[in-house]
């Protein structure tokens, strides 16, 4: 044994500073990069997400829509079934500031009515001597908020006994603007409830299937397979008609909502269990397990955050995918329908070709579709982007 071993009883010295950590004392950091070294991850994700702009102003604009929605009656010049009987399909009006006569603000320019003969299309022509100024927080039609506050007062409404139509009225004279308003109620929501159904059922058994294996995984995957070889268009005419025609328009939008919810967990489903296959192996779960963790805490608090950005991501092209099912159906005559009013409802005026032809802003209510998808799409690229700060 050499001379500068120690002998086996004596112990190495050992020192444990008990002062507390600071890792800016290791080296010299800017301002800037300080403020990112100690940032949180929600932080990063915040900052990252900031600075994709398109998804920015596009999540600015869904929480707009979604405002609108909650105070559909105070925005909506009209109530829902408001009928204008000598206004029947009256095309939409401008908002002017000028008139010959110099500024006048926000008005629109009355109308004069005639039929023509030739084709019997109920035809406006602007009437430039009648100036009909806006009014703005004004006493209108009496409603009741969300179904039991009362109230009067609206954004804006025409003079005294005028009308206002921006986006135009339908075959019964009602107010396609306070329509597609209020229709907003029913579009949107039903797309944040079956996103909830499909994202759930989809978390649960898909996890459940990664996690286990083996039977399990087996024959989550076999009824996965059963229910996407079931055609859509068949599927949505068998419930259609299993529908009772006794059923109240709430329930009928329930029921299409919980439907559209169930059709839609698969694709998620299968896109879990792969994840969970992978990740079921690494050495924190194993770690998870040995502590004593039970199975629903190791899927949702180690398994799952591994993959938020890509369940973020599903989230945001779920959510249009809902809408875009509701608007079929209901176009279809296969889903919500009248008094219930949503997009699809709206646009079920447009399915004849030749009243389009006539009356062309009948297809309006296909423009909000339209604008949602694109703002949920952009939205969910900013999202999935900053769900992972580090890349």
């Amino acid at each position: 044994m050499s001379d500068l071993t120690p002998p086996a009883s004596a112990s190495l010295p050992h020192y444990v500073n008990a002062a507390h950590f600071d890792p800016r004392t290791i080296e010299e950091l800017t301002p800037a990069q300080e403020r990112i070294y100690l940032a949180s991850q929600w932080q990063l994700m915040w900052w990252k997400f900031k600075r994709h702009k398109v998804a920015v102003w596009c999540g600015v604009f869904l929480i707009w829509l979604y405002l609108v929605a909650i105070f559909a009656e105070f925005l909506a010049p009209y109530n829902l079934d408001a009928r204008h009987i000598e206004k029947i399909y009256h095309p939409p009006q401008g908002i002017h500031l000028f008139s010959k006569d110099g500024f006048e603000g926000p008005f629109v320019y009355g109308s004069d009515y005639r039929l023509n003969m030739d084709n019997l299309k109920r035809e406006y022509t602007v009437n430039e001597d009648r100036v009909h100024a806006l009014r703005f927080f004004c006493k209108g039609e009496p409603y009741r908020m969300w179904g039991f506050i009362p109230g009067e007062r609206r954004l804006f409404c025409a003079p005294e006994g005028e009308h206002v139509f921006l986006f135009g009225t339908d075959r019964l004279g009602r107010d396609m603007l306070s329509r597609i308003i209020y229709g907003a109620r029913i579009s949107l929501t039903i797309g944040l409830i079956g996103v909830a159904i499909s994202f759930s059922l989809g978390i649960v058994i898909g996890g459940l299937a990664g996690y286990y294996g083996g039977v399990v995984d087996l024959v989550v995957q076999r009824i996965i397979e059963v229910l996407q070889s079931i055609p859509s268009i068949p599927l949505w005419l068998a419930l259609a008609a299993i529908m009772p025609v006794t059923w109240s328009p709430l329930l009928v939008y329930f029921a299409i909502t919980v439907i559209l919810g169930l059709l839609d967990w698969t694709g998620l489903a299968r896109a879990v269990r792969s994840k969970l296959l992978a990740l079921r192996e690494e050495d924190y779960v194993l770690a998870a397990q040995l502590m004593g963790a039970d199975t629903s805490r190791i899927i949702g608090r180690h398994l799952v955050p591994g993959f938020i950005s890509h369940l973020i991501a599903s989230a945001t092209i779920s959510i249009p995918t809902m809408i875009l099912g509701e608007t079929a159906l209901s176009f279809l005559g296969l889903g919500l329908r009248a008094p219930v009013t949503s997009w699809g409802v709206l646009l079920t005026e447009a399915q004849n070709i030749n009243v389009v032809a006539l009356y062309p802003w009948l297809m309006l209510p296909v423009l909000p579709v339209i604008l949602v998808i694109l703002a949920y799409n952009f939205l969910g690229d900013g999202l999935r982007d900053a769900a992972d700060p580090y890349k």
